[in-house]
Protein backbone atom coordinates (compact mmCIF):
# COMPACT_ATOMS: atom_id res chain seq x y z
CA UNK A 1 0.00 0.00 0.00
CA UNK A 2 2.67 2.53 1.04
CA UNK A 3 4.47 4.15 -1.90
CA UNK A 4 7.81 5.80 -2.52
CA UNK A 5 7.97 9.51 -3.34
CA UNK A 6 10.69 10.89 -5.63
CA UNK A 7 10.86 14.67 -6.03
CA UNK A 8 13.22 16.29 -8.53
CA UNK A 9 13.87 19.95 -9.28
CA UNK A 10 10.66 21.13 -7.66
CA UNK A 11 9.93 24.85 -7.35
CA UNK A 12 6.60 26.31 -6.23
CA UNK A 13 5.16 29.74 -6.88
CA UNK A 14 2.40 32.01 -5.61
CA UNK A 15 1.87 34.20 -8.67
CA UNK A 16 5.29 35.63 -9.54
CA UNK A 17 6.72 34.92 -6.05
CA UNK A 18 8.87 31.81 -5.84
CA UNK A 19 8.18 30.17 -2.47
CA UNK A 20 10.53 27.17 -2.71
CA UNK A 21 13.40 26.55 -5.10
CA UNK A 22 14.76 23.42 -6.79
CA UNK A 23 13.98 20.78 -4.17
CA UNK A 24 14.89 17.16 -4.75
CA UNK A 25 14.45 14.28 -2.30
CA UNK A 26 13.27 10.70 -1.91
CA UNK A 27 10.79 9.57 0.74
CA UNK A 28 10.87 5.83 1.36
CA UNK A 29 7.67 3.80 1.83
CA UNK A 30 6.62 2.76 5.35
CA UNK A 31 8.72 5.45 6.96
CA UNK A 32 8.25 8.81 8.68
CA UNK A 33 10.04 11.82 7.20
CA UNK A 34 9.97 15.07 9.20
CA UNK A 35 10.41 18.57 7.76
CA UNK A 36 11.97 21.12 10.13
CA UNK A 37 13.13 24.71 9.70
CA UNK A 38 12.26 28.30 10.65
CA UNK A 39 8.86 29.81 9.92
CA UNK A 40 8.37 30.90 6.33
CA UNK A 41 11.00 28.60 4.82
CA UNK A 42 8.50 26.68 2.67
CA UNK A 43 8.00 23.43 4.61
CA UNK A 44 4.20 23.49 4.42
CA UNK A 45 4.23 24.77 0.84
CA UNK A 46 6.43 21.85 -0.19
CA UNK A 47 4.21 19.41 1.72
CA UNK A 48 1.17 20.70 -0.17
CA UNK A 49 2.88 20.14 -3.53
CA UNK A 50 3.06 16.42 -2.73
CA UNK A 51 -0.72 16.02 -3.18
CA UNK A 52 -1.38 19.03 -5.45
CA UNK A 53 -3.05 21.06 -2.71
CA UNK A 54 -0.70 23.93 -3.50
CA UNK A 55 -2.48 24.65 -6.77
CA UNK A 56 -5.78 25.16 -4.91
CA UNK A 57 -4.34 28.53 -3.79
CA UNK A 58 -4.98 31.26 -6.42
CA UNK A 59 -1.80 31.72 -8.43
CA UNK A 60 -0.27 28.54 -7.08
CA UNK A 61 1.81 26.53 -9.55
CA UNK A 62 4.84 24.25 -9.59
CA UNK A 63 7.78 23.34 -11.78
CA UNK A 64 9.57 20.00 -11.49
CA UNK A 65 8.42 16.46 -10.85
CA UNK A 66 6.77 14.50 -8.06
CA UNK A 67 6.76 10.76 -8.73
CA UNK A 68 4.73 8.25 -6.72
CA UNK A 69 6.21 4.81 -7.41
CA UNK A 70 7.34 6.22 -10.74
CA UNK A 71 4.04 7.88 -11.73
CA UNK A 72 4.25 11.65 -12.26
CA UNK A 73 1.53 13.32 -10.17
CA UNK A 74 1.73 16.43 -12.36
CA UNK A 75 1.59 14.69 -15.74
CA UNK A 76 -1.06 15.90 -18.15
CA UNK A 77 -4.34 14.08 -17.76
CA UNK A 78 -3.80 13.28 -14.06
CA UNK A 79 -6.88 14.21 -11.98
CA UNK A 80 -5.82 16.18 -8.85
CA UNK A 81 -8.80 14.76 -6.95
CA UNK A 82 -7.50 11.22 -7.51
CA UNK A 83 -4.05 12.36 -6.37
CA UNK A 84 -5.55 13.60 -3.09
CA UNK A 85 -7.29 10.27 -2.54
CA UNK A 86 -3.93 8.53 -2.89
CA UNK A 87 -2.00 11.13 -0.88
CA UNK A 88 -4.12 12.07 2.13
CA UNK A 89 -3.59 15.10 4.36
CA UNK A 90 -4.11 16.01 8.01
CA UNK A 91 -4.02 19.73 8.75
CA UNK A 92 -2.61 21.85 11.55
CA UNK A 93 -5.91 22.38 13.34
CA UNK A 94 -8.47 19.60 13.68
CA UNK A 95 -11.18 20.21 11.08
CA UNK A 96 -14.02 17.72 11.51
CA UNK A 97 -17.15 18.60 9.56
CA UNK A 98 -19.10 20.45 12.28
CA UNK A 99 -22.61 19.38 11.26
CA UNK A 100 -21.71 15.71 10.82
CA UNK A 101 -21.69 12.91 13.35
CA UNK A 102 -18.51 11.05 14.25
CA UNK A 103 -19.61 8.20 11.98
CA UNK A 104 -20.43 10.48 9.06
CA UNK A 105 -17.12 12.33 9.40
CA UNK A 106 -15.20 9.12 8.86
CA UNK A 107 -17.54 7.94 6.10
CA UNK A 108 -17.60 11.26 4.20
CA UNK A 109 -14.76 10.45 1.79
CA UNK A 110 -16.08 6.96 1.18
CA UNK A 111 -19.50 8.29 0.20
CA UNK A 112 -17.92 10.77 -2.20
CA UNK A 113 -15.83 8.07 -3.85
CA UNK A 114 -18.54 5.48 -4.41
CA UNK A 115 -21.56 3.63 -3.13
CA UNK A 116 -21.19 1.31 -0.16
CA UNK A 117 -23.64 -0.93 1.61
CA UNK A 118 -24.40 -0.02 5.20
CA UNK A 119 -22.55 -3.08 6.50
CA UNK A 120 -19.48 -2.15 4.44
CA UNK A 121 -19.51 1.41 5.77
CA UNK A 122 -19.88 0.17 9.33
CA UNK A 123 -16.89 -2.12 8.91
CA UNK A 124 -14.63 0.52 7.33
CA UNK A 125 -15.60 3.21 9.85
CA UNK A 126 -14.86 0.88 12.76
CA UNK A 127 -11.55 -0.22 11.20
CA UNK A 128 -10.52 3.41 10.59
CA UNK A 129 -11.41 4.55 14.10
CA UNK A 130 -9.48 1.61 15.51
CA UNK A 131 -6.58 2.51 13.21
CA UNK A 132 -6.65 6.03 14.67
CA UNK A 133 -6.80 4.69 18.25
CA UNK A 134 -10.17 6.34 18.77
CA UNK A 135 -12.70 3.52 18.59
CA UNK A 136 -12.88 2.69 22.29
CA UNK A 137 -13.48 6.34 23.16
CA UNK A 138 -16.32 6.95 20.69
CA UNK A 139 -17.92 3.58 19.87
CA UNK A 140 -20.95 4.35 22.05
CA UNK A 141 -21.56 7.82 20.58
CA UNK A 142 -20.96 7.48 16.86
CA UNK A 143 -24.08 9.51 16.10
CA UNK A 144 -22.91 12.48 18.21
CA UNK A 145 -21.31 15.49 16.48
CA UNK A 146 -17.60 15.18 15.80
CA UNK A 147 -17.18 18.77 16.93
CA UNK A 148 -18.11 17.69 20.46
CA UNK A 149 -14.86 15.75 20.90
CA UNK A 150 -11.75 17.15 22.58
CA UNK A 151 -9.04 18.69 20.41
CA UNK A 152 -6.89 15.57 20.50
CA UNK A 153 -9.85 13.34 19.72
CA UNK A 154 -10.88 15.61 16.84
CA UNK A 155 -7.40 15.33 15.32
CA UNK A 156 -7.52 11.53 15.60
CA UNK A 157 -10.99 11.68 14.00
CA UNK A 158 -9.47 13.60 11.09
CA UNK A 159 -6.75 10.95 10.81
CA UNK A 160 -9.46 8.24 10.78
CA UNK A 161 -11.26 10.17 8.01
CA UNK A 162 -8.02 10.40 6.02
CA UNK A 163 -7.11 6.70 6.28
CA UNK A 164 -10.68 5.47 5.62
CA UNK A 165 -10.20 5.94 1.86
CA UNK A 166 -7.00 3.83 1.99
CA UNK A 167 -4.39 6.35 0.80
CA UNK A 168 -0.82 5.25 0.14
CA UNK A 169 0.75 8.38 1.64
CA UNK A 170 -0.29 10.47 4.63
CA UNK A 171 0.84 14.11 4.89
CA UNK A 172 0.63 15.82 8.29
CA UNK A 173 1.04 19.60 8.58
CA UNK A 174 1.97 20.31 12.21
CA UNK A 175 -0.72 17.90 13.47
CA UNK A 176 0.07 18.48 17.16
CA UNK A 177 0.65 22.25 17.26
CA UNK A 178 -2.82 22.98 18.67
CA UNK A 179 -2.88 20.04 21.11
CA UNK A 180 -1.99 19.54 24.78
CA UNK A 181 0.98 17.30 25.73
CA UNK A 182 -1.14 14.20 26.44
CA UNK A 183 -2.97 14.48 23.10
CA UNK A 184 0.35 15.12 21.38
CA UNK A 185 1.76 11.90 22.83
CA UNK A 186 -1.30 9.99 21.57
CA UNK A 187 -0.77 11.35 18.03
CA UNK A 188 2.96 10.55 18.13
CA UNK A 189 2.26 6.98 19.24
CA UNK A 190 -0.30 6.71 16.43
CA UNK A 191 2.22 7.92 13.84
CA UNK A 192 4.54 5.10 14.89
CA UNK A 193 1.76 2.58 14.27
CA UNK A 194 0.55 4.09 10.99
CA UNK A 195 3.98 3.96 9.35
CA UNK A 196 3.59 0.18 9.17
CA UNK A 197 0.90 0.81 6.53
CA UNK A 198 1.58 4.24 5.07
CA UNK A 199 4.35 6.52 3.90
CA UNK A 200 4.18 9.46 6.32
CA UNK A 201 5.54 13.00 5.89
CA UNK A 202 5.18 15.44 8.79
CA UNK A 203 5.91 19.15 9.14
CA UNK A 204 6.79 20.13 12.70
CA UNK A 205 8.22 23.15 14.53
CA UNK A 206 8.99 20.86 17.46
CA UNK A 207 12.47 19.46 16.93
CA UNK A 208 12.09 17.05 19.83
CA UNK A 209 9.01 15.67 18.11
CA UNK A 210 10.92 15.22 14.87
CA UNK A 211 13.62 13.34 16.77
CA UNK A 212 11.03 11.13 18.47
CA UNK A 213 8.81 10.12 15.56
CA UNK A 214 10.80 10.31 12.32
CA UNK A 215 13.20 7.99 10.52
CA UNK A 216 14.58 10.76 8.30
CA UNK A 217 14.61 14.53 8.78
CA UNK A 218 14.83 17.28 6.17
CA UNK A 219 16.01 20.77 7.17
CA UNK A 220 14.68 23.71 5.16
CA UNK A 221 15.92 27.30 5.32
CA UNK A 222 15.92 30.53 3.33
CA UNK A 223 18.80 32.89 2.63
CA UNK A 224 16.83 36.03 3.59
CA UNK A 225 13.29 37.25 4.07
CA UNK A 226 11.54 37.26 0.69
CA UNK A 227 13.90 34.67 -0.77
CA UNK A 228 12.60 31.19 -1.69
CA UNK A 229 12.98 28.34 0.76
CA UNK A 230 15.51 25.63 0.00
CA UNK A 231 16.19 22.12 1.17
CA UNK A 232 19.50 22.37 3.03
CA UNK A 233 19.96 18.77 4.11
CA UNK A 234 18.09 15.47 4.46
CA UNK A 235 19.46 12.43 6.25
CA UNK A 236 18.72 9.82 8.87
CA UNK A 237 17.17 11.58 11.87
CA UNK A 238 19.83 10.36 14.28
CA UNK A 239 22.57 11.78 12.08
CA UNK A 240 20.78 15.11 11.53
CA UNK A 241 20.49 15.65 15.27
CA UNK A 242 23.92 14.33 16.24
CA UNK A 243 26.26 15.04 13.35
CA UNK A 244 24.69 17.07 10.51
CA UNK A 245 26.71 17.66 7.35
CA UNK A 246 25.83 21.35 6.99
CA UNK A 247 26.75 24.03 9.52
CA UNK A 248 23.39 25.80 9.10
CA UNK A 249 21.59 22.63 10.18
CA UNK A 250 23.68 22.42 13.35
CA UNK A 251 23.12 26.12 14.04
CA UNK A 252 19.33 25.69 13.78
CA UNK A 253 19.17 22.53 15.86
CA UNK A 254 21.39 24.05 18.56
CA UNK A 255 19.18 27.15 18.76
CA UNK A 256 21.58 29.68 17.28
CA UNK A 257 18.75 30.91 15.03
CA UNK A 258 15.15 30.12 14.13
Amino acid sequence: MAKRIDVSGLSAYYGSHKAIDDISMTVEPRSVTAFIGPSGCGKSTFLRTLNRMHEVTPGGRVEGKVLLDGDDLYASGIDPVNVRRTVGMVFQRPNPFPTMSIFDNVAAGLRLNGSYKKAELNEIVEKSLKGANLWNEVKDRLNKPGSGLSGGQQQRLCIARAIAVEPQVLLMDEPCSALDPISTLAIEDLIGELKERFTIVIVTHNMQQAARVSDRTAFFNLAAVGQPGKLIEIDETERIFSNPSVQATEDYISGRFG
